[in-house]
């Protein structure tokens, strides 16, 4: 036994040193002797799934771009590997010799350090070796000129940017499409979105109606750049989740080369090029909620949480009305939790909670707070107590669960003006005691008896209604079962409600389009539409997209005329929800949306 422990303790530390040894933590800059004001890039890159990653204090150094965060994952011969890059784009304003201190990162519960690099810096910007003749190493709007004709791809290009490659499930990450650009952009089109199939995910609305634009250096060029779409994305379950690219058309101006001296005086020398760029391909890798110290009670909130209550008051009468309210406040899926466990006296009749949400979405994700309104009434006076509610959440910084709870509440509860001499709660054990108004006395003299048949008592109507009560139990208990059969299959049900909760949607759409609100009516016919054919072909929303939606379609008989007019509307709304269009009527949109749904019920 002795010596099977010792096998096993040098096994795992062989393990340890073999993994430790294939760890490489290392940094890398593109230029080792820059100019003052020249920008250049540093990268630190690691080859395994890390966490904490602490960049150094980059002092003598100022940061026009960054930290730009890229995973990658290869798989070869069923051995898959991840590596993740954190870069930044840095100028230094001051001559001299600087030191790049190393940075952090944590891979299986290991913090690796990076070399430090020396950075020299000279006066003015050195000529590269690989410049062209006679170019010029501009910045800002003059360099956005300098541009090959045939180079689009360089120079328009759309970057998706996650806030984190690793998180874990239910917890909120930002993905951000940014688009760089060194061109000139004459009109603009999106042409596909991201289902975000595996993600419940929520718009960042803009506060502005236009792009804000701004200038950065990447890989040494600079650009003009632009947040155009930001998605706040909660994961739905564990493991590599891809999201495909976004993709959009631009006519831009591309520059043509030219020796007229007018054309190359005036800027006349360029031309209208149609170009569709697409951004790149993202896989985030979500891990599992951890089961170990999980509480019976979590109910799947993960983020930074605060809870408290409130009464409205400690002291009223029996039958009167009592409000208690929980507030859940911080950040994390607030929208997707379910409501604490609340345990209340028995005595006390209660109504499910009022939910009312004030949150806000911006890059940092979602915040704000979720309260749940109890109605209470308590039947007898008494001393009762309102217990703790608890409530547990999950960390995603830590990765542990925490339990936090609400004070208790004592309440005093007085006789009210309904309650007959009964105390539900009380200190001591008492008898119901009896008053001279509980039992009155039989009056005996006087009393007006009638023979059977002259009153109500032994007529036809007596027997008439007595036979009625059986004849309605057993009609109510033929609906019943009828009700029930009815309402058993759950697709069935659900394709009845589909056209009444598109209806509710269209009657949203026709308030907006009145309202001017353009953007806001086609989300309300986009969500009409979606929510129609969600339930009406029994697909869950996060499965639903165009392939999913035209085979079921298909699989119930749908003629191909009226697919592509649906698939039609789609796209055009799914592309006025993010981008501005012209020459169509909304007046139009609106009811051939109500055709398509009409024409599509009778189909079915």
């Amino acid at each position: 036994m002795r010596i099977r422990y010792y096998i096993v303790l040098f096994l795992g530390l062989l393990s340890q040193v073999a993994f430790s040894q294939n760890v490489r933590f290392t940094a890398s800059v593109s230029k080792t002797q820059v100019g003052t004001g020249e920008p250049f890039e540093i990268t630190f890159s690691v080859n395994a799934e890390g966490a904490s990653f602490v960049p150094p204090p980059l002092r003598g150094f100022e940061v026009v771009a960054g930290p730009n965060v890229s995973t990658s994952m290869t798989s070869i011969n069923g051995n898959s590997s991840t590596s993740t890059a954190y870069s930044y784009d840095l100028v230094a304003p001051q001559t001299g010799e600087f030191v790049i201190e190393p940075a952090s990162i944590v891979v299986g519960g290991k913090r690796y350090t990076t070399a430090p690099i020396k950075i020299k810096v000279v006066k003015g910007a050195p000529v590269q070796q690989n410049a062209r003749s006679g170019s010029s190493q501009g910045s800002g709007a003059d360099d956005l000129q300098q541009v090959s004709s045939g180079d689009i791809g360089k120079s328009l290009f759309i970057k998706a940017i996650v806030s984190k490659p690793s998180v874990y499930q239910g917890e909120q990450l930002t993905l951000t499409y940014r688009l760089y650009t060194r061109l000139g952009i004459e009109a603009n089109q999106l042409d596909k979105m991201p289902d975000f199939n595996g993600f419940w995910n929520e718009d960042i609305k803009s506060k502005t109606p236009y792009v804000q634009w701004r200038t950065e250096v990447y890989k040494g060029q600079a650009y003009r750049v632009a947040d155009i779409k930001q998605v706040i994305l909660f994961p739905e379950h564990s493991g590599d989740i891809s999201i495909e690219p976004m993709a959009m058309t631009f006519v831009v101006q591309q520059p043509v080369p030219t020796e007229d001296f007018m054309e190359q005086f005036f800027g006349n020398n360029v031309r209208e090029v149609k170009y569709q760029a697409k951004s790149n391909k993202v896989t985030l890798h979500v891990k599992p909620l951890p089961e170990v110290g999980k509480p019976a009670d979590f109910g799947g909130a993960v983020g930074h949480f605060t809870v408290n209550a409130s009464l409205d008051k400690k002291e009223l009468k029996s039958s009167e009305q009592l409000n208690y309210k929980v507030t859940v406040s911080g950040a994390g899926n607030l929208m997707l939790m379910q409501a604490p466990n609340a345990i209340f006296p028995a005595d006390f009749e209660k109504f499910d909670p009022k939910v009312t949400d004030s949150l806000s979405e911006n890059a940092n994700g979602v915040s704000g707070y979720r309260t749940y309104s109890y109605l209470l009434i308590p039947r007898h006076q008494g001393n009762p107590t309102i217990e703790p509610v608890k409530f547990s959440y999950f960390n995603p910084e830590t990765g542990r669960y925490q339990t936090i709870a609400t004070p208790s509440f004592s309440v005093k509860v007085n006789k009210g003006p309904t309650e007959n001499n009964v105390t539900a709660y009380a200190d001591d054990e008492q008898d119901i005691t009896r008053t001279e108004k509980d039992i009155r006395n039989i009056k005996t003299d006087d009393v007006d008896l009638s023979k059977v048949g002259q009153g109500f008592f032994g007529s036809i109507w007596y027997y008439v209604l007595l036979l009625l009560g059986p004849l309605l139990f057993g009609a109510a208990y033929a609906y019943r079962k009828w009700y029930e059969q009815y309402n058993s299959d759950i697709v069935k049900v659900k394709s009845r409600k589909a056209s009444r909760i598109a209806a509710k949607h269209l009657v949203n759409a026709q308030k907006q389009l009145n309202a001017g609100n353009s953007k806001a009516f086609y989300e309300a016919v986009f969500r009409g539409l979606y929510g129609y054919l969600s339930n009406k072909l029994n697909i869950p929303v996060a499965d639903l997209n165009r392939e999913n939606i035209v085979a079921g379609l298909r699989a119930r008989q749908v003629q191909e005329p009226l697919i592509n007019q649906l698939v039609h509307t789609l796209d055009l709304c799914e592309m006025a929800r993010y981008a501005p269009v012209s020459g169509i009527a909304e007046n139009e949109v609106f009811n051939q949306s109500k055709t398509i749904i009409h024409d599509i019920e009778d189909s079915l």
